[in-house]
């Protein structure tokens, strides 16, 4: 067999005892290989760090092995030319082939007699064929390609990553809710940073927005990085400070293996840069496994009756006391859907599920080409809320661009029905209108009722990912008219109490004024909470009878966003003026989107559109009823003080909260109720609709 040629594999591993180059005392190494004077590879930066740790590897293909390979460290300077920190040769012609040579690498500099410290590297040199050159540079032309680079060079790092295409399966995916940061140095004169963040797994990588004037900044933004077998699994974190007339100024940096994370649960992580830095808040997800040994799979799945029994006995009344915070499972099969919008030019679409539920996330494998993909997955969710709404969201995954929306549903977990497997008609994203396609699922609840009752007194769990809210002129319309609905009542109930006092009929105004004189007389302060429960039975026994809901209610309908794009022909002034009336229109909007819900909050609360919540305001104002009855009303208003005076000296870390309006907060509002309402699935499976073609 004739060789032409030979393949260097080449690790370096890690530094030791570098030289310092910085005023700090410290350096910032990166390493060049070269051979015959062309650089064959080039190391990532190591910033502020004498014992720096690589761990990098690549591929070479040379001719000849008499020339040495040179290897030279420098730090790297943000002002000036980069500081040279040593240098050391292999000598090839020496190495035995096909083995596993560890290099101990002295650094040297002919100029300078102090000691630069050395490199651990291994080496590897195998002979290698004709053909097996034009295999190695057809490798290389892809992941030339997938790099985004013209092919010029004859390294490739590490093993030969193939081309990612729509076809190629990754194997999970990372999703990164990067929160914000605290404590971070100061970068300029002011004081201040301008961070922004940078994230990178193999070859994914994300940037965050640019916060200005802080070092406490907030980003709320999601990051999705794609995981392959044959690429690391090392998150690399960096911050970087934005410069606007001269080049970034690097902040910070940390890593962590994500293989030591559980999948399929989101994890909230406070990421501690190197140095003392600052810390990073994220929440992690690895999700959308694509394996078949992993037990979200539905081919490996069983019910098993004893874990059932378990969980029930887990979260039954008598161990109610046990995990008060830990208010129940969840699980939620996702079986497959049918008759997806096309999204594809080949009329075909790529669709992915994702699962969300407050801050936690959850996310399906990838079914390539089809209108008709079946998932089979199941996800198990802790609940800390009951009230909570699961949110599954369908996308066509696109590879150079943002995944495009397909469909999705909101289900509340207190509308659950154990067990029952059924079609979900998937709706537009603001979840008003239905849109083409259906969802199989299957899902499974159980709770505790009074831990989730207790969790309903407390503050609501903040969602970290929202969408940004924009000025729009039909939407403030319809704020406009749910809070004149509402004043509309105040208005009516008005005039009625004027027409009793002016006597306009007599028969009427009689009647409340002995009524009136009755209640004042006889007045009780558990006279108050008992009007209230009366106004819950009345209700509760209307829809009894007479089958009411809340969803009755008048639908709302969205009338087109309005464009908020200024006019690129418009003078700054201008634009700057809209933009000072758009915020004040903003303001506007949600100030009459809260009260306008406050009052349908109000409402919804008596007129059982929760039956939970309901049933729960039933015992809470028997028990007021009660109490009020029994002890005079000034203990308990000292008792209230007391409480409320010494509750920081009691628990000085407790958050400040108000239990009536963290109730009122479970409770939907009218457009809530619209978006959680169930619509009846079109066409649920693909061979229904063929036969309805056929009758045609």
């Amino acid at each position: 067999m004739q060789y032409t040629c030979y393949q260097i594999e080449l690790t370096l591993r890690e530094g030791r005892d570098l030289a310092v180059r910085d005023r700090r005392g410290t350096s910032d190494p990166y390493v060049k290989f070269k051979v015959g004077g062309k650089r064959v590879y080039k190391s990532r930066t190591v910033f502020r760090n004498l014992n720096p740790v690589w761990n990098e590897s690549f591929t070479v293909l040379i001719d000849e092995i008499n020339k040495p390979l040179v290897v030279m460290v420098y730090d790297q300077d943000e002002w000036k030319s980069d500081d040279f920190m040593g240098s050391a040769a292999i000598s090839l012609d020496t190495m035995k082939p096909k083995i596993v040579h560890d290099l101990k690498l002295e650094l040297n500099d002919s100029s300078s007699v102090e000691h630069l410290g050395f490199l651990l590297v291994s080496c590897t040199m195998t002979p290698k064929t004709a053909e097996d050159r034009q295999h190695f540079v057809a490798l290389q032309r892809d992941y030339d390609k997938l790099a985004g680079r013209s092919s010029g060079g004859q390294a490739t790092p590490g093993h030969y990553p193939p081309k990612k295409t729509k076809s190629s399966e990754w194997t999970g995916i990372v999703t990164i809710v990067l929160l914000g940061a605290r404590s971070l140095l100061s970068m300029d004169d002011s004081g201040f940073a301008n961070p922004y963040c940078k994230f990178k797994m193999g070859l994914e990588k994300g940037r965050s927005k640019t916060a200005t004037k802080t070092l406490n900044p907030q980003w709320i933004e999601q990051f999705d990085l794609h995981l392959y077998e044959d690429q690391t699994s090392t998150l690399e974190v960096s911050l970087w400070h934005k410069n606007v007339a001269s080049k970034d100024n690097f902040m910070g940096r940390t890593q962590m293996d994500l293989s030591t994370l559980p999948p399929e649960t989101t994890h909230t992580l406070q990421l501690h840069l190197e140095d003392g830095a600052g810390i990073l808040d994220v929440l992690i997800t690895i999700t959308g496994t694509t394996g078949v040994d992993t037990c979200t799979d539905i081919a490996n799945y069983r019910d098993d009756r004893l874990e059932r029994e378990r969980l029930l006995h887990k979260y039954s009344l008598w161990f109610t006391l046990s995990d008060v915070f830990n208010i129940g499972h969840l699980t939620v099969k996702v079986l497959k859907a049918s008759n997806l919008i096309s999204a594809d030019i080949g009329g075909k679409s790529d669709p992915f599920c994702v699962l969300e539920m407050v801050n936690t996330r959850a996310q399906t494998q990838t079914i390539y080409k089809t209108l008709n993909p079946e998932w089979g997955k199941v996800f198990t969710l802790k609940v800390k809320d009951i009230h909570s709404i699961l949110e599954i969201t369908v996308f066509d995954e696109d590879k150079h661009k943002l995944p495009e929306f397909l469909g999705k549903i909101a289900i509340p977990l207190l509308r659950i029905k154990n067990g029952e497997k059924r079609w979900y008609q998937l709706k537009d994203k603001k979840l008003i209108n239905r849109t083409r396609g259906n969802i199989l699922l299957e899902l499974d609840l159980i709770y505790n009722p009074v831990r989730a009752s207790i969790r309903t007194f407390l503050p609501k769990e903040e969602k970290y990912l929202t969408p940004e809210k924009k000025f729009k002129r039909a939407l403030l319309s319809r704020n406009v008219n749910r809070l004149k609905k509402l004043s509309n009542v105040i208005v009516t109930s008005r005039k009625f109490v004027r027409s009793c006092f002016a006597w306009e009929n007599k028969f009427r105004s009689s009647a409340a004024f002995f009524v009136f004189l009755i209640s004042v007389w006889n007045f009780e302060p558990y006279m108050i909470p008992l009007v209230i429960l009366l106004i819950f039975l009345k209700n509760y026994i209307i829809l009894t009878v007479g089958g009411y809901t809340a969803a009755d209610d008048e639908m709302y309908v969205e009338e087109e966003d309005d464009e908020d794009d200024d006019g690129s022909q418009d003078k700054q002034s201008i634009s700057q003026k809209l933009k000072t009336i758009s915020e004040i229109c903003l303001q506007v909007q949600e100030g009459l989107d809260s009260a306008a819900s406050f009052f349908e909050q109000m409402k919804n609360s008596v007129n059982w559109s929760v039956s939970f919540s309901a049933w729960l305001a039933l015992f809470v104002l028997t028990l007021a009823t009660i109490v009020l009855y029994v002890i005079p009303l000034r203990y308990l208003v000292l008792a209230w003080g007391i409480n409320k005076f010494t509750k920081k000296l009691r628990k000085p870390n407790a958050v400040d909260n108000n239990e009536f309006f963290d109730y009122l907060s479970r409770i939907p509002s009218d457009p809530e109720l619209v978006q959680y309402r169930d619509l009846r699935p079109f066409d649920q499976t693909p061979d229904r609709q063929q036969s309805k073609q056929k009758l045609r």
